[in-house]
């Protein structure tokens, strides 16, 4: 049988091959297609029994044989599986388009609402309709035939520039390799880094040490190598990923304007005034005047620490590092430095207690205390050797739920860190499927016999993408529309990973989960005390980015005329103009490699983290008040929060939990952007 028709238990993705792709993709459109033309007929009524829950099955199976395929691409990319991704992805953008406007469907959801049936729904249930409703009329339901056509066509084109995109920055970074041969170049830089870069060139049978683009090789040069011109050429390398200045067939530049063109043209199909109101539409924010005036307010606040923290390094790197002009390749390497200087610490010594052997159990035995869970270890097929498999039962042993673990980086996993849904809780014929979540991330893998050993933020890095899936796997809804992240407004969304972040900084949390990997020591209370104490060390310029790219994002599909003589880039100088207090090169390219926005689902919407960032520092205060191992807390906020999933609106869960409306207090106070 072909492992993607294969919906009786776990993804079969050890036995995945390219070419299980296009047949399985085909049947399931033909299946789908039969299906909903006998559903869209006088013969089925417009009952959930007969009509929904049908249609929800058929798209059930599709999504999870795509997804696996989507997964994959991401996770183990090759020219054959990437072909083969390219070639059915047109076929799965044309259904979806197809589905969203079906006009006998939309009749019959329509009839659905209007019955008296509706009374007799759950509330998961009703939400799933009013919901369809939506999509419906923001999928072009309502367009015209010769409308309907051009909306569809651009649906198919985004999706494939979308996925060219990804493709295009995947291959600029693993393009790039620089080889050093000579030790002294490599002064500063972390021995365990070192010995990563000597692996990686023995692997390809060369002397010396390599260097590459990706995270665990890049950010450690940046941050450590005294050498200048060695983090200029890599900053250089890395901010023209994508761009002009290499190969023209993975240049963004094109592509970030057809991108912003054919989403204006799609607002405008559907009556939207721009980009920004239609993506807005089913978001928690009210318009993109609302998002911008959070923006600006919360940018007012923070730029007078961001400009007292660039004068503070500016002026250590003057007096302490030599360097009269602070450069953009300068910055990282100047705050760790200034950081040193300040707090008597630096990354990598922190870095020495947080091997994955202690880390991982520990944020476990965090979740089981909050929520009265066990997590263990449990056996699936892998994708690769490196990935690890968990079950999490609830206190009587049923089983609520499992997750995969890719942690490392290699050239076939694209950049970044992300959970994805690989199996959505849902309740059929009576019984209970349990969902299951993919987590990724990209750290550096082990070296010369040791675990593997994190960095604080990537620590963070972990425990927020555990709290995404916490939010997909804990969910208590049986209905597949609204069960887990599904459902649950885009800038909310990341309401309970940015929670989960705040336990790293709980001593009472960390102490436990820190093992020296030479001496097994724990972490020492009087280094936690100055990790504690530059906390918000620079916060002040990593909030102004946040909004610096926000802002570009907004604005991009907000006012932006993408017809218009001025370029993506020539709009994010203006951005910077106004908002930022650090400018970079002007060969910096960075809307070319920004996937949040053109390859990822945040068009007009990443403006929700620090949105969300606001949710989760209130919530998080209930935590503090009550003490953060509180179970009664962590049930209460899986009962409001985790538990309801997209079955009501965002903020009508976060008022139940806290008791009252967000405010911004506590997200300033916990940036340390409150005068004391």
């Amino acid at each position: 049988m072909n492992p993607l028709l294969d919906f009786s238990g776990l993804p079969r993705l050890a036995e995945f091959k390219p070419e299980y792709v296009t047949p399985a993709v085909d049947r399931l459109l033909a299946e789908n297609r039969a299906l909903i033309a006998r559903l869209a007929s006088t013969e089925v009524a417009a009952t959930w029994r007969d009509f929904v829950e049908p249609l929800e099955d058929a798209n059930e199976r599709l999504s999870r044989a795509w997804g696996q395929v989507g997964h994959l691409n991401a996770v183990m990319n090759s020219p054959e599986l990437r072909e083969t991704y390219h070639a059915n992805l047109p076929k799965i953008t044309q259904y979806y388009t197809e589905l969203s406007q079906h006009p006998g469907l939309f009749e019959k959801f329509k009839a659905l609402a209007a019955s008296r049936e509706l009374d007799g729904l759950t509330r998961a249930q009703r939400k799933i309709i009013e919901n369809e409703l939506r999509d419906f009329r923001l999928g072009g339901a309502e367009l015209p035939p010769e409308r309907k056509a051009r909306f569809m066509a651009i649906r198919e084109r985004l999706s494939q520039l979308s996925s060219r995109f990804s493709d295009n920055l995947l291959d600029a970074t693993n393009a790039f390799a620089y080889y050093v041969t000579d030790e002294v170049e490599l002064a500063g830089i972390p021995n365990d880094v070192r010995q990563a870069a000597r692996e990686a060139a023995q692997a390809e049978a060369k002397s010396g040490w390599k260097f590459t683009l990706h995270a665990p090789s890049y950010l450690p040069v940046m941050q450590y190598a005294d050498k200048r011109a060695l983090r200029e050429l890599m900053y250089h390398a890395y901010v023209t990923r994508a761009a002009e200045f290499g190969k023209s067939e993975w240049d963004n530049t094109p592509l970030v304007a057809e991108i912003v063109k054919l989403r204006a043209e799609t607002a405008l199909l559907l009556r939207f005034k721009n980009y920004a109101e239609y993506s807005l539409e089913p978001k928690m924010a009210e318009s993109p005047q609302q998002v911008l005036e959070f923006l600006e307010q919360l940018a007012a606040r923070a730029r007078p620490y961001a400009e007292r923290d660039l004068g503070e390094v500016t002026q250590f790197a003057r007096d302490a590092l030599g360097i009269d002009k602070l450069e953009a390749w300068d910055l990282a390497y100047a705050s760790e430095k200034l950081r040193i200087a300040r707090y008597a610490f630096s990354d990598q010594e922190v870095k020495q207690y947080f091997p994955e052997t202690a880390v991982i159990p520990g944020m476990f035995r965090l979740v089981e205390s909050l929520y009265g869970l066990k997590i263990t270890p449990a056996e699936a097929p892998p994708w690769h050797p490196d990935v690890r498999f968990f079950s999490i039962h609830d206190g009587e042993g049923a089983l609520v739920g499992q997750f995969y673990v890719d942690l490392y980086a290699r050239p076939s996993k694209r950049g970044g860190a992300w959970m994805d849904e690989a199996i959505t809780r849902r309740r059929k014929n009576g019984r209970l499927q349990t969902p299951v979540a993919y987590l990724n991330c990209n750290f550096s893998a082990p070296v010369g016999g040791k675990p593997a050993l994190f960095t604080h933020d990537e620590v963070i890095t972990l425990f927020h993408e555990f709290g995404h899936g916490l939010h997909h796997l804990l969910t208590r809804v049986d209905d597949l529309g609204v069960s887990g992240i599904n459902g649950v407004e885009w800038d909310a969304v990341e309401l309970p990973s940015q929670l989960m972040e705040n336990f790293c900084w709980e001593w009472e949390v960390l102490a436990p989960m820190t093992r020296h990997v030479e001496t097994n020591a724990p972490l020492p209370r009087p280094l936690f005390d100055r990790m504690l104490a530059a906390k918000n060390f620079q916060s002040g310029l990593q909030t102004l980015r946040q909004l610096e790219f926000s802002l570009f994002d907004l604005h991009l599909h907000y006012d932006f005329d993408p017809h218009g003589a001025k370029t993506a880039l020539e709009l994010l100088d203006e951005v910077r103009s106004r908002v930022a207090v650090i400018f970079p090169p002007a060969y910096n390219r960075f809307p070319n490699n920004f996937s949040h926005i053109f390859a990822g689902g945040y068009a007009a919407g990443y403006y929700s983290y620090k949105w969300a960032e606001v949710l989760s520092a209130d919530a998080y205060s209930l935590f503090e008040e009550h003490g953060v191992l509180d179970p009664a807390t962590g049930s209460r906020f899986w009962n409001e929060i985790l538990g309801v999933g997209g079955s009501r609106p965002a903020l009508e869960s976060f008022i139940a939990f806290r008791g009252r409306e967000p405010k911004i207090d506590a997200l300033l106070r916990r940036s340390g952007m409150v005068e004391a």
